[in-house]
C-alpha cells in the first residue's frame, strides 16, 4: 500500500510558532524522510469559511500568507502537493455522502467541536457548515487515501471520527476507503504550545501568538512580556517550571547547542530548570535565552519567506498546479465511492442494469 500524507491549515491568519512545532516542522521532516509516496498539504479555505462566511476577504487574503509560511518552513512543491481546498469540488460531494453516515448526536460529542463552539461563543447559533466540519475533514483525508495525518493533539477526536466514517462506509458499501492514522509530535511540549499570556492554547483569535513572520524586535517584545510563574517575584525566590510557558517553549525549541552558543554557564536545560526551581535565577535571564533560541530558529524561515514574497507569481503557480493535481486524485476516489454506492448511473449503462 502506498504511504500517503494529508494535512493542512485554515487560512484565517499567518501561521505561528504553535503551528510550527505542532505540525509544520514535522511535515517538513516527513517530506524529506523518503518514507512517503505522496504528500498533500491543504489550505483549508472552505473550512475557514464555515465561521467567516460574512468575511470571505479575510480568508482570501490569508491563502497567500499561509502558502508563504509553508514554503518558508521548507515545504517543497517538488515533493509535496500544496493545494487550495475549495478548488477541489469533489471534496464537497464526498462530504455530502458522508453526512448520511453520521448522527447529529455523534458530532455534538466531538470534544474538538465542543471546544471550538465554546471558544467562538456560537451557543445555539452554530452555522451548519461549522458543525459539520469533522465530516468535511474526513472527506479531505479519505479523498487522497491518506494513511497518515500529522496534526496537533487537539485534532485527535477529528481523526477518530474520520476512522468511524471509514468503517461505516466500508461496512455498508464494501471496502473502498483507507483508514488513516494520526502522527503526533514526539516532543510532548509541542503537542499544544500555550499562548504567551499563559492561556491553554496559542490562538490567532486570542492574540497571544508569536508569528513565523514576526520581525526580530516584535519577537523579543512578546517573549519579554511572557507570562511566567506569578509567585516568582524576586530573583532569589524558588520558581515553578511545570506549566510555566517560558520553560514549555524551551522544552519545545531548545537544543543542546543553544547552551554552548547563548548560555555557556549551563550544560543543558535540566541544569537551567534546577537553578530556577531552587531560586537565584531571574525570569529576565531565562527570557533572554529563550529569545535567542527562538530568533535562531525563525531567522532562516523569515528570510526564505521574504525571498518568496518577491516571487508571488511563482507561489500562485504552485497553488494552481497543486490544486489541479489534487483534484485529479480526489476525482479518482470519488469515482470509486460512487461505484461502491451504485450511484455511477451513466458508467457503462449502469442505470439500466
Amino acid at each position: 500500500m502506498k504511504q500517503i500524507i494529508l494535512t493542512g491549515d485554515r487560512p484565517t491568519g499567518r501561521l505561528h510558532v504553535g503551528h510550527y512545532v505542532g505540525s509544520l516542522k514535522e511535515r517538513v521532516r516527513l517530506q524529506n524522510s523518503g518514507n512517503f509516496d505522496e504528500i498533500y498539504i491543504m489550505i483549508a479555505d472552505a473550512q475557514a469559511l464555515t465561521d467567516n462566511a460574512e468575511h470571505p476577504e479575510k480568508v482570501r487574503q490569508n491563502i497567500m500568507q499561509v502558502a508563504l509560511d509553508y514554503l518558508a518552513c521548507g515545504l517543497d512543491p517538488e515533493k509535496s502537493t500544496i493545494f487550495i481546498q475549495s478548488m477541489v469540488p469533489e471534496l464537497t460531494e464526498l462530504t455530502f455522502y458522508y453526512m448520511n453516515l453520521v448522527t447529529v448526536s455523534r458530532v455534538q460529542r466531538n470534544p474538538t467541536v465542543k471546544a471550538e463552539i465554546q471558544q467562538r461563543n456560537f451557543e445555539a447559533s452554530i452555522p451548519v457548515g461549522f458543525f459539520c466540519y469533522p465530516i468535511s475533514q474526513a472527506a479531505d483525508i479519505t479523498a487522497f487515501r491518506a494513511t497518515s495525518v500529522p496534526v496537533g493533539e487537539d485534532q485527535m477526536p477529528m481523526i477518530e471520527q474520520c476512522k468511524e466514517i471509514v468503517h461505516k462506509f466500508n461496512s455498508v458499501y464494501g471496502e473502498t476507503l483507507t483508514e488513516p492514522k494520526i502522527i503526533l509530535p514526539s516532543n510532548q511540549a509541542c503537542l499544544r504550545l500555550p499562548g504567551i499570556d499563559g492561556k491553554a492554547k496559542m490562538s490567532k483569535s486570542l492574540g497571544n501568538c508569536i508569528y513565523l513572520s514576526d520581525e526580530p524586535e516584535d519577537i523579543r517584545t512578546k517573549i519579554m512580556s511572557m507570562f511566567t510563574d506569578p509567585n516568582h517575584i524576586r530573583v532569589q525566590d524558588p520558581g515553578k517550571v511545570e506549566g510555566n510557558p517560558v520553560f514549555i517553549y524551551l522544552d519545545a525549541f531548545c537544543r543542546p547547542e543553544h547552551f554552548e552558543e547563548f548560555l555557556p554557564e549551563y550544560n543543558n536545560l535540566d541544569e537551567l530548570k534546577a537553578h530556577y526551581q531552587r531560586g537565584g535565577l531571574g525570569d529576565v535571564k531565562v527570557k533572554k535565552f529563550l529569545n535567542n533560541v527562538i530568533q535562531s530558529e525563525l531567522e532562516p524561515i523569515r528570510e526564505r519567506r521574504k525571498m518568496w514574497e518577491k516571487n508571488l507569481p511563482d507561489v500562485y503557480d504552485i497553488l494552481k498546479k497543486g490544486s489541479a493535481a489534487a483534484r485529479e486524485t480526489a476525482a479518482k476516489t470519488l469515482e470509486d465511492v460512487r461505484h461502491s454506492m451504485r450511484i455511477d448511473y451513466f458508467t457503462g449503462d449502469n442505470l439500466l442494469k
